[in-house]
């Protein structure tokens, strides 16, 4: 996508998040708002508390590489990367790009998470803080090879993710659309319980680790409010998030 007049951007792509209904259209729309912007991947994300350690079971939906994020999982970087740390108790949005000078974060990010960006030719990040309805600190993430923000282009992205967030409340009130509830890799590992696979074999069709779907497992019994994997596969059965 082209760069085009800053007021007709914001208005496609507000439209186009507002009017999504499910969980596919958001993660869509989400996309398609980091590439006008010049990005290359976008994580929407729980903003993580001292307890975290991992992206994987912090994320909601997004582009980002597998390969990215299981590599950020194993340096823990959630717990080092300071422009993340910060999230916890802001809400103003930050920006860095490691290659200019002028938009190098004040902040020395660890070598592994410096080298994990460059590698995916991804100096430049926004992370924009923002509170939902119910207080929760959620965060989008976008990160690519472009210039730093301007300023003008920096308040246009925070007001499309005010648009985005209100188009995530509106999917999680709509009692018919429960699948939004989990992620599309939250999905395909529940899939897979239910068909009788192990840990160990849902990684080796994913190509992820068992420690990364067990993750992924557990996530998906908080969201839907459950306590084993047995309760969480008929509960996704009788909502009709699996067949």
């Amino acid at each position: 996508m082209s760069y085009i007049i800053t007021a007709e951007r914001q208005l496609l792509l507000s439209a186009e998040l507002a009017s999504a209904r499910t969980q596919a259209a958001f993660a869509k729309a989400l996309e398609r708002t980091g590439t006008a912007f010049g990005f290359s991947h976008v994580a929407f994300m729980n903003a993580p508390v001292p307890d975290d350690s991992m992206m994987t079971p912090l994320l909601i939906e997004g582009s980002v590489p597998v390969q990215f994020v299981r590599e950020f999982d194993r340096q823990q970087l959630v717990r080092r990367c300071p422009m993340l740390l910060c999230t916890r108790d802001s809400v103003m949005p930050r920006s860095w790009h490691l290659l200019e000078r002028d938009g190098a974060p004040d902040i020395d990010l660890p070598r592994e998470l410096y080298m994990l960006l460059i590698n995916y030719n991804c100096p430049m990040s926004v992370i924009i803080p923002i509170n939902s309805s119910n207080g929760q600190r959620l965060l989008f993430w976008f990160m690519g090879n472009r210039n730093s923000l301007g300023q003008s282009e920096f308040n246009e992205l925070t007001m499309i993710m005010l648009q985005a967030l209100d188009a995530y409340n509106g999917l999680k009130r709509n009692d018919g659309a429960m699948p939004n509830t989990l992620s599309a890799r939250e999905l395909e590992v529940v899939r897979w319980t239910a068909q009788g696979k192990t840990s160990v074999e849902i990684g080796q069709i994913l190509s992820l680790s068992d420690h990364t779907v067990n993750a992924y497992m557990m996530n998906a019994i908080k969201k839907l409010d459950c306590v084993n994997r047995t309760q969480l596969v008929a509960k996704a059965i009788r909502l009709k998030l699996i067949s």
